[in-house]
């Protein structure tokens, strides 16, 4: 048999294992139980404290184990992958998710449910971290950001999933435990869809795995000889480099990919995204809603912001990653500056709690279609491939940081400050986002991962001859 007859039959093996839509909706499938684990608390929360009698911290608590464990994952399973790989830490993390869930709706007590919550955080944080990186190395540089996106979809699907089994289960006595546990199902979906997922051709390549790399780069590339000769030789350059730690980390190489990734990862929290997330209902029913029009409200936010998450999956490689970030701020500052204002003057009449709605509604669309979305893409993007790893975990550290703070310190604040004063706050710290991501954020969009990390030395390179020069 022919040379060229054995590459065919190898093309077309290739093309009969698994189609890309499907690798990337694999890949993807774990921002669900992401979204639907962080989501779901929002709806048990208001059966979990009645029935086991918690007060306002220890709320805060079940609420922000998750977040804790997230830390940790991100912290010691993400940095694994460039020693393991991407593939085989997806798999682990969908064994912690059902694991993590069923432990959920079991725990009898308030400290073994924290423990339960932290174990299936330590999957959230470590598909944070993974996810992305993955993604962004299996896509070409021209559907990235599309590609990338499809998490944070996956994210606010959970979401809406998570709103819905909160409903469907709110009138059974122990609705709560349905509602944790229902998350052993996706967890289970995505532990068969990844045994099918092809490893990141950027880490078989560090691997020495040359032949595999090249078959996953011609199947993404759609069997363009030319595109994969191109992209494997990049790959090939940045890969001969050695792999770096803490010290390339922090190095000056490095530096603006990592402002970058911690002021976004910071932003994106302080801005009070997840304290809307985890807490409308509770919101809703401190402006008058009964619960179950709190759950039906809530259920509305979530199906907007899926629609509003597909047009940003649409967009997001036609729009510069900048301008989305500066014009999501806006729309996010002013939303929730309308709502403070109104929740502070008003004296909860109910023309207030339906502005309170629909201002909330309108945040969650800016931060579903712009900050959402783009801060998980552009951790996957800036991180040179000898750290990415480790850059992309400790962006997703820093993240899940700042999330547990804002989380863990809301109901305390909201008894303080109340609702309208609280908000305003936030509201504020959307504006000076917009400082920060004009003065220290570099644009992505349409650049091969070779091509941003090659501007990155450039960069490096210019520092230092002005340093000699001078």
């Amino acid at each position: 048999m022919s040379v060229v007859k054995l590459n065919k039959m190898g093309d077309g093996l290739m093309r009969g294992k698994i189609n890309n839509s499907l690798i990337y909706g694999f890949g993807a499938l774990s921002g669900l139980l992401f979204g639907y684990d962080t989501g779901v608390i929002s709806g048990a929360i208001l059966f979990i404290k009645k029935q086991m009698n918690l007060g306002s911290w220890q709320q805060g608590w079940v609420v922000s184990a998750v977040l804790l464990g997230a830390v940790l994952g991100a912290a010691i399973i993400g940095p694994m992958s460039d020693k393991y790989g991407r593939k085989k830490l997806i798999l682990l993390s969908s064994v912690i998710f059902f694991v993590g869930a069923l432990g959920s709706a079991f725990s009898s007590t308030f400290s073994t449910l924290i423990l339960s919550r932290i174990i299936l955080g330590m999957a959230v944080g470590a598909c944070s971290a993974l996810i992305p990186t993955y993604l962004a190395e299996v896509s070409p540089a021209e559907k990235r950001g599309s590609v990338s996106s499809l998490f944070q979809l996956m994210v606010m699907s959970g979401i809406l999933l998570a709103y819905i089994t909160n409903y469907s289960f709110s009138s059974l006595y122990m609705g709560w435990r349905w509602m944790l546990g229902f998350a052993a199902i996706p967890a289970a979906i995505l532990f068969m869809g990844g045994l099918v997922l092809p490893e990141s051709p950027r880490f078989l390549v560090k691997d020495g795995q040359l032949d595999k790399a090249r078959d996953v780069l011609a199947q993404m590339n759609k069997y363009n000889e030319s595109a994969v000769n191109d992209e494997l030789m990049q790959i090939k350059k940045q890969a001969e480099i050695k792999s770096g730690g803490i010290k390339e980390l922090f190095g000056e190489f490095v530096r603006p990919s990592l402002v970058i990734a911690v002021g976004l990862a910071i932003f994106q929290q302080i801005m009070g995204c997840n304290t809307v997330l985890y807490y409308a209902p509770t919101i809703f029913t401190d402006v008058g809603f009964g619960v179950q029009a709190a759950l039906l409200a809530h259920i509305g936010i979530g199906i907007f912001n899926v629609i509003v998450t597909v047009v940003a999956v649409m967009i997001m490689d036609k729009v510069d990653r900048k301008k989305m970030l500066i014009y999501g701020a806006i729309g996010m500052g002013t939303s929730l500056l309308v709502m403070s204002f109104s929740m502070k003057f008003s004296h909860g009449s109910l023309a207030a709690s339906i502005i309170c709605v629909i201002a909330l509604t309108i945040y969650i669309a800016f931060f579903s279609a712009t900050w959402g979305p783009v801060m998980w893409v552009m951790i996957g993007e800036v991180f040179p491939l000898n750290i990415r790893g480790l850059g992309n975990s400790l962006g997703s550290v820093i993240n899940w940081s700042a999330n547990m703070l804002v989380s863990l310190t809301f109901l305390p604040l909201l008894n303080w400050f109340g609702t309208g004063s609280l908000f305003i706050g936030y509201g504020l710290l959307c504006f000076i986002s917009i400082w920060f991501v004009s003065s220290k954020v570099f644009e992505t969009r349409n650049r091969s991962l070779e091509e941003i990390e090659a501007t990155l030395r450039s960069h490096a390179s210019g520092n230092n001859k002005k340093q000699i020069d001078a």
